[in-house]
């Protein structure tokens, strides 16, 4: 008879190889389950990294789109007051890190002021003159560059700013704008569709008794013009610099008499829409316009 000593090699030998094949699976199914986790992990941290970077640009669309809105204006759809306060300080500033040793200018400045919207206003209403104004505002926009800054000022005025540009050019840019403002075809019953020329062509000499000849819309522009650093080398005394002369270019206007605020030394610019007339004594211009307004009114109350 075999005793018991004699059968326990046996009997452990297969005990011990059904025990390792055992921990051998489950190390083998805790492997595969902590693979499974792992790519399952990593799948998810892409996913979440990827959602992350859209929401990241998602916001840095909205947050671009915000910031340009609160740029611009809402009727016209070009820069408004805020931006071309920070747009002009930059300009500044970029001119006194890059200035000019023979002291060129480096900066002009020009605020346009368009007359005739009123009366759009009044006659066909403020929502059909809010269009016609965008319509032409937009037209404006394309007659400068693209390193121009042009934005609503305020009202019916407009700032544009010139930079590296000099007096000259910035005159040659005035022209243009006020003659894109006399020329551009408004959609309105009671006005007639003009034939555009080419502004280019219509700066020349030989096209002078064309464009004195040719029908208006019913519009007409002012232009101040200042130049950095001639009339100043803040913002400030700039626009201070660009209202002065356009109160200047806006008493030369046929169809605006004197403005009495004016002072009276103040040089009448190139940039009008008529020739300048002979100075005449501020008191008596304004005891004339003063006169000229009371007769207005009493024929507007019936009492003449």
């Amino acid at each position: 008879m075999p005793t018991e000593s004699s059968f326990e090699p046996s009997l452990l030998a297969p005990s011990l190889s059904v025990l390792l094949a055992m921990l051998l699976l489950l190390a083998l199914v805790a492997l595969t389950v902590t693979a499974v986790r792992l790519c399952r992990t990593r799948r998810q941290a892409r996913a979440d990294a990827l959602s992350q970077q859209q929401e990241l640009t998602r916001l840095r669309s909205t947050r671009a789109e915000l910031e340009r809105t609160s740029y611009t204006d809402a009727l016209t759809g070009v820069w408004n007051y805020r931006y071309l306060q920070l747009a002009l300080d930059r300009e500044i500033a970029r001119c006194s890190r890059h200035s000019h040793a023979d002291g060129a200018d480096r900066l002009s400045l020009l605020l346009l002021e368009i007359d005739g919207l009123d009366e759009i206003r009044r006659e066909h209403g403020h929502q059909r003159g809010g269009a016609v104004l965008r319509d032409l505002v937009q037209r404006l926009a394309m007659e400068v560059r693209e390193a121009d800054v042009f934005g609503r000022y305020g009202g019916d005025e407009f700032l544009v700013l010139l930079p590296d540009t000099d007096a000259a050019g910035a005159e040659t840019v005035a022209e243009r704008l006020r003659w894109t403002v006399r020329r551009h075809p408004l959609a309105l019953p009671s006005v007639p569709v003009l034939s555009v020329l080419d502004p280019a062509s219509a700066m020349s000499d030989d096209l002078d008794a064309e464009r004195s000849a040719a029908p208006v819309n019913g519009l007409s522009a002012a232009v101040g013009i200042a130049v950095l650093p001639r009339d100043g080398g803040h913002a400030a005394l700039l626009l201070r610099a660009a209202d002065r002369s356009l109160a200047a270019a806006r008493g030369l206007r046929p169809d605006r008499g004197p403005r009495p605020d004016l002072d009276a030394g103040l040089d009448r610019g190139p940039c009008s829409d008529a020739e300048p007339t002979p100075e005449a004594d501020p008191a008596q211009a304004f005891d004339s316009l003063l006169a000229k307004g009371c007769d207005l009114g009493r024929k507007t109350a019936g009492w003449a």
